[in-house]
């Protein structure tokens, strides 16, 4: 099994110093737009303590990242019975008094704790991606034996349906988006494959039966028949495609007058591209794009290079997070996905999110570094 990974012969650490300046040039870029909107005045709500919040959450995150490099991923992940009690606790903290729903939002999914406030499904991403790695490096060998899987399907039926119980319906296709490429990374048999689109099939139709309510349907249907909805549900994907296609090649720039520029509720936040579009253009919108394509294509990249199949789960859980967050946000942008509060990585508004998005990739970079053998003091020279 070694002989399918490289382990590169090094003396000191090393660190995936283009991934981590491309997520640190998005994060960059989005204080900036978060700067522009504040100081042009175009939210209300929306002022200077916000590009403040994204600039401090930046820098922790930086920090977070570079100092998990320097950790070793296969001791961390042997921390499980710490760090997810931790994470499905404050989860479960959102069903109490603790509870914050957002202005706007329909999801109960944020706890208040009076001198902060965050998301905690954010941290139970990072403990699904670790411990699902662990459970699946442990079990490789006989997860295509019913009862295995059926257990591992267990193990990603939790987070997802207790997200799913917070209303929170975007971060439970974001968990399964993480669990279908981690598991399809493994050693998976062709017949789950082949029965894989029939089970979703089965699970979409009872979702739509069953969970959804009539609000969340009318945000599916009016994708199929625009201008339908008398409830005029799609007036912010509308505002927000004008605003793109009003940036047109090179953009309105950053600093103009307030009138100048298309106010899309949430702008900051989950429509921040609407608003890159608006400033930067269709060049700079594609420029975007560019880097967080690189983003995917580094990290999916970097699970080639992992010295074990422990190191390429834990890359293709970031992979899958950061590629169903860019997809399913430009999706809802561009008007060809449901209106469903899933941000935009290092782009979008939120010190939780940039934060959590950091760390993901701090888990990337350890495993980026731990390829090689004998290179710092977190390394065992004995251990296999």
């Amino acid at each position: 099994m070694k002989s399918a990974f490289k382990k590169l012969p090094s003396g000191k650490h090393s660190i995936d110093a283009g991934l981590l300046f491309a997520v640190t040039l998005c994060s960059s870029i989005s204080t900036v737009l978060i700067y522009s909107i504040s100081t042009n005045k175009l939210l209300s709500g929306v002022g200077g303590s916000y590009w403040k919040t994204q600039l401090f959450s930046m820098m922790i995150g930086l920090g977070t990242s570079v100092i998990m490099s320097f950790i070793d991923y296969r001791k961390l992940v042997k921390l499980w019975f710490v760090f997810a009690p931790i994470a499905l606790f404050l989860v479960g903290l959102t069903f109490t008094s603790l509870g914050y729903q957002r202005e706007g939002a329909d999801d109960k999914a944020w706890l208040n704790l009076g001198f902060i406030m965050f998301q905690p499904s954010e941290i139970l991403k990072l403990a699904f991606i670790l411990t699902f790695a662990y459970h699946l490096s442990r079990d490789e060998e006989e997860m295509n034996k019913p009862v295995h899987m059926l257990l591992l399907c267990l193990h990603a039926a939790v987070p997802i349906g207790i997200v799913a119980l917070q209303g929170d319906y975007g971060t439970a296709i974001v968990f399964a988006f993480i669990f279908g490429f981690m598991i399809c990374s493994a050693k998976i048999s062709w017949k789950y494959l082949l029965a894989a689109p029939f089970v979703i099939a089965g699970v979409v139709a009872a979702m739509w039966f069953f969970v959804l309510n009539e609000f969340h349907k009318k945000r599916v249907m009016i994708l199929f028949n625009p201008g339908s909805d008398p409830e005029n549900i799609e007036y912010q994907q509308d505002l927000g495609l004008a605003a793109l296609k009003s940036g047109k090649v090179f953009g309105k720039g950053l600093f103009g007058s307030s009138g100048e520029y298309i106010s899309v509720p949430e702008m900051h936040n989950d429509f921040i591209f609407t608003y890159a579009g608006q400033v930067f253009g269709f060049l700079g919108s594609v420029g975007i794009l560019i880097i967080l394509t690189y983003v995917c294509l580094k990290i999916f990249g970097d699970s080639r290079v992992t010295r074990d199949h422990l190191g390429k789960f834990i890359c293709m859980g970031a992979f899958g997070l950061i590629f169903s967050h860019c997809i399913m946000n430009i999706g809802m942008v561009l008007k060809v996905a449901p209106v469903i509060g899933v941000p935009l990585p290092f782009m979008s508004a939120g010190g939780t999110a940039m934060v959590s998005m950091y760390a993901v990739i701090g888990l990337v970079l350890s495993t980026y570094a731990h390829r090689a053998v004998n290179y710092n003091v977190f390394y065992d020279e004995d251990e296999e």
